[in-house]
């Protein structure tokens, strides 16, 4: 676990990271959602969502709910 992740955990506060989808300037009614996993959380589908297919992302997401 990165040192800037591992001193939030020792405190008990949790860290979540954000990333946009990459479309350009914001316009209209904006949704953002963040999942926090376990701190040792892995599975071979996790990756970038964009290099990832929308039958992996469902799959992912089965997992993660």
């Amino acid at each position: 676990m990165p040192v800037r992740l591992r001193n939030f955990h020792t405190k008990g506060l949790v860290e979540a990271g954000c990333d946009e989808a990459g479309r350009g300037c914001l316009a209209g009614p904006v949704v953002a959602a963040a999942v926090i996993l376990p701190p040792r959380f892995s599975h071979p589908l996790l990756n970038d969502s964009k290099q990832m297919t929308e039958s992996d992302r469902n799959k992912l997401r089965l997992v993660i709910e």
